[in-house]
Order: structure tokens, then C-alpha cells, then sequence
């Protein structure tokens, strides 16, 4: 894989990242630099990748525009094979559009497939900071081993996005973001860093909020390194939501209103995001689960567990609650279920990956309580799913997980409730990034006694780094000492190794 030099990270975090090279010049441009929320990939093809930007020379105005004037403006970018960008192999224009913030989504093809490419962005006289991307093997083809990071939960508020820069230098050749990008409440009573505005409802607030958090150099540094694939959770929108169904009354909204808070977050969302145009929303809904296939090596299952799930049993919450096994309730919604376990049953590669944001495995308590805002809450769901996947023959069912701000490592069963029953796949789930700030560093697993099944937790913040090869998963739970102060050191707490065919955990 070709590292990503110290000159491009340099170059993602100023505004002189432009200057320099053939075929483009930086003009002494009359107006400001419009690439201050820095640049991004995703959702990458055997042949294309998406190329992202969003002009805004003051990203923090309040009406959402950034800066920019009532008027569309064309945006050139660039593709190389260099980061001097000697050798173009793509190039073109787009308008970004004063009614998208200025967001542009361009789908960078003909490329060749499982290879690094640079990409940049000109506008306004002004050049854009580097980023590097990728393209996945093509279909029937391993290609390279895969190092592929995942992460969530980044509340700006708690902490400093130090982890996002240690994923930046650990070279992945992906990175998944599984939910809670940015958070909607206002300003906070304490934090290292504070929320601009009272808590966000409308498309400028959800505009500006997304400008705030795309400032953070860290989190561009993040973006520079590799192309990304993003699914939102809750805080994308409001806390705890579950279809149409807010999880409280506040702020006090109307229906209408509230119907208009959820289409102003997810078009925000998609403004914001690496997201090829098919994923473009439609009034208050947005197509966002979709299958990313990585040549013969893995299959990426990118699902919403949000958008169309039934309401959270017996009032959310921990709770010991029957209504959770209701065979009617589902966390997915069957349109999705089907397509999740019509994508299974082909087997496209040596491991299907299900990129998801709340908890997967059981865990109950002592007293048999358990999160209604979990899989827990949507038993059969859950059922239907892992019974689809035996059913099926799926090989290596790997689950990835976000939302709770602690990291995890959790053997999969046919029967939680009989410990010796088969494991018949694994969960890795993530801390967060900042959420909940330091955290206390411990270890003891909770509620082990009941759920022997969870092999492994830690409360710190940081990342998961997985390397994905054809006979084993390598995964490394990866924790920086602070989120208070800027710039710690990361370590790795805990690795285990999933081999082919062998579902469950194994010591790294």
C-alpha cells in the first residue's frame, strides 16, 4: 500500500496546501479560501470513487452557507496517480450549488481497480488540500490485504479528535464511521471545546453544525487518509429516535416540525458525506443501506438501524420487557432484513462485514434487564438475522458496531442463553472517538457473569484497526491516554484474530 507522506498530512490542515504544482497554479484570488472544511472519499468502486468538497469561507455563519454568495460556482478537480499529480488519469468540472451549501459529490471513474490514487479540488482561484484514495479489488479478486479502520461517536464538546489523527497515520486503506459524526444538543455546561448555537433543528443550524465539526484538522486529516464508509445513528438527527418517533418532547415540536427536523438532518447529512448520488435524500427519508463489495475479500453490509425501526419496547431504557421478543418487532425494518439476508446468501467474499451502529450480542444483567435501544430491545430481529446467516452457510459473519462509547469484543451464539451452544460469529465494536470524554480505563468486562459470551472491554476512547486477509481478521483495539488534551499517544489495549471459517474470538 502506498503511505500517505507527512507533506499531505501538512498540506490537509492549511490553506497554502494548494500552492504549488503543474497543472494547476494558485491565483492571487480576490476572495477568501473556500476549502476550509477540507475534502473527502468514499464509497468506492473496482472502477470509481466519490470526490467530495464543500465551499465555505466561514464556516460558522449562521444561515448555513458558509460564507458563500446566492450563486452556483464551478469547481474543477483532479486525479493522479501522484501526489505531485505529474500523471493525471481523471479530471473534470462540477457546479456546486448554492441550494447544496455548496457541496459537491463527484464520481471519479475509470479508474483501475485495488489502487491508490491523490485527488484535489479548484475553486475561486484556490486550490484545494491532497487527499489520498483507493478503489476496491475487482469482483473475483482478492487484491492487497485491507487494513480498514472503524470509528464513532465524536462529540465535539468532550474531547479533542486526537484519535481520528492516529487512524490518519496508521495508513488505512478504509475507514468505516458507524454513527454520531456530529451531535445536535446546544451549547454544553462543560467540555473542553463548546457547540456555536442552541441545540439544532433547522438546515442552517444542521449545516453550520456539520461546518463546525469538519473544521477540526484532525477529523481532515481523517478524511485525507482514505476513502470512507459512513452510516449515521441517532444524534445525526436527535437522540434515541426510532423511525418517526422522537424518544422525548425536547425541544417542543409539532409533528410538521418535527417531520422537517428529520428532513433538513439527513439532507445535511448527505450534503456533508462522501455519499455517492443514489443515496441522495427524498423528503424526510434517505437511502443509506447499500452493499460495498471489496473484490473477493470481504462484503461490506452497510445497514440503518435508525430510520426504519419500530419504536424502542416497554419505553426504552434498561428494562426486563417481554414486548422485546415480539416476533412483529424489528430494528431494521423487513425491507432491509430481506435485502440483508438476500446479500448474505450470495457469498461474494471470504467475510461478510455488517457495518451497524447499536450493540448485537445479548447482554443482560443480573436481573435480565437489558437496552430496549439495542438488539436486545428487537429479539426476533435479531433471531431472524443470525438464524439467516446459518441458514445461508455464511462462512465469517463479522458484525461492527458502534454507539456506546466503550469498546467490545463479543462471541455471536446460536443460543445465548446456553453458553455451550455453537459461536457462530463475532462482533467487534468500537469506543468512541470523544464521547463521554476520558473515560475510566478499566477492563472488567460488565455483566460477564450473565453474558460469557463478551470476551472483552475497555473504557477509552480511540479506534478499531482491522487487517483483513484472506485466511484471518486481525483486529487492534486501538486507545489514546486523553481526549482533554490535545495530541495524546496511542496505544494498542487488546488484539484478537478471527480466522477463516472459525467463527469467535482468538487471541492476537
Amino acid at each position: 500500500m502506498t503511505r500517505l507522506s507527512r507533506r499531505v498530512f501538512v498540506l490537509s490542515g492549511i490553506a497554502a496546501a494548494g500552492a504549488a504544482v503543474t497543472p494547476w497554479q494558485s491565483a492571487r484570488a480576490a476572495v477568501p479560501y473556500p476549502f476550509k472544511l477540507g475534502i473527502a472519499s468514499g464509497d468506492p468502486a473496482p472502477d470509481s470513487v466519490v470526490l467530495w468538497t464543500r465551499l465555505a469561507p466561514s464556516p460558522l455563519n449562521a444561515d448555513g452557507q458558509g460564507g458563500m454568495a446566492n450563486a452556483d460556482v464551478t469547481v474543477e478537480w483532479q486525479v493522479s496517480t501522484t501526489e505531485q499529480f505529474t500523471s493525471l488519469v481523471a479530471s473534470g468540472s462540477v457546479a456546486a450549488r448554492y441550494a447544496d451549501a455548496h457541496s459537491v459529490h463527484v464520481i471519479a471513474g475509470g479508474l483501475n481497480a485495488d489502487s491508490d490514487y491523490y485527488y484535489r479540488f479548484r475553486a475561486q482561484g484556490h486550490i484545494s488540500p491532497v487527499g489520498r484514495t483507493r478503489t476496491a479489488p475487482a469482483p473475483g479478486t482478492f487484491g492487497r490485504d485491507l487494513v480498514m479502520a472503524f470509528a464513532s461517536c465524536a462529540h465535539y464538546e468532550a474531547g479533542y479528535y486526537t484519535a481520528y489523527r492516529r487512524m490518519a497515520e496508521d495508513n488505512p486503506g478504509l475507514i468505516l464511521h458507524l454513527g454520531d459524526y456530529i451531535y445536535e444538543g446546544g451549547v454544553g455546561s462543560s467540555g473542553v471545546r463548546q457547540h456555536v448555537g442552541a441545540e439544532i433543528v433547522s438546515l442552517a443550524d444542521y449545516r453550520r453544525r456539520y461546518a463546525l465539526y469538519k473544521s477540526d484538522p484532525d477529523l481532515q486529516a481523517a478524511h485525507a487518509a482514505a476513502p470512507w464508509l459512513v452510516v449515521p445513528d441517532d444524534h445525526e438527527v436527535e437522540n434515541n429516535y426510532a423511525n418517526m418517533v422522537r424518544a422525548d418532547s425536547s425541544p417542543t415540536l409539532t409533528a410538521a416540525q418535527w417531520t422537517a427536523r428529520r428532513t433538513a438532518a439527513y439532507r445535511a447529512y448527505y450534503e456533508n458525506m462522501p455519499l455517492r448520488p443514489t443515496a441522495a435524500p427524498s423528503g424526510n427519508s434517505i437511502p443509506l443501506y447499500r452493499r460495498v463489495r471489496w473484490g473477493q475479500l470481504a462484503t461490506f453490509h452497510m445497514l440503518d438501524t435508525r430510520q426504519f425501526r419500530d419504536d424502542q419496547a416497554c419505553g426504552d431504557g434498561w428494562k426486563v420487557c417481554g414486548d422485546a421478543d415480539l416476533a412483529s418487532r424489528s430494528l431494521t425494518g423487513a425491507a432491509q432484513e430481506s435485502w440483508l439476508l438476500d446479500g448474505l446468501a450470495q457469498h461474494y467474499g471470504t467475510w461478510d462485514i455488517l457495518g451497524q451502529q447499536v450493540f448485537f450480542a445479548r447482554q443482560f444483567d443480573s436481573t435480565g434487564a437489558a437496552s430496549m435501544d439495542a438488539w436486545d430491545g428487537y429479539r426476533a430481529s435479531r433471531s431472524r438475522i443470525q438464524n439467516g446467516w446459518q441458514q445461508r452457510a455464511v462462512r465469517n459473519p463479522l458484525v461492527l458496531t458502534g454507539d456506546v462509547h466503550r469498546a467490545w469484543a463479543n462471541d455471536l451464539k446460536a443460543d445465548y442463553a446456553n453458553p455451550s451452544s455453537a459461536t457462530i460469529g463475532t462482533e467487534l465494536v468500537c469506543t468512541s472517538i470523544s464521547s463521554t470524554g476520558n473515560g475510566s480505563g478499566s477492563t472488567t468486562i460488565p455483566n460477564v457473569a450473565t453474558n460469557p459470551h463478551l470476551k472483552f472491554y475497555s473504557d477509552r476512547r480511540g479506534y478499531v484497526r482491522t487487517t483483513i486477509g484472506r485466511s484471518q481478521v486481525r483486529a487492534d483495539f486501538r486507545a489514546v491516554d486523553s481526549v482533554t488534551e490535545h495530541g495524546a499517544a496511542a496505544s494498542t489495549v487488546r488484539s484478537f484474530v478471527i480466522l477463516d471459517g472459525q467463527p469467535g474470538l482468538q487471541a492476537g
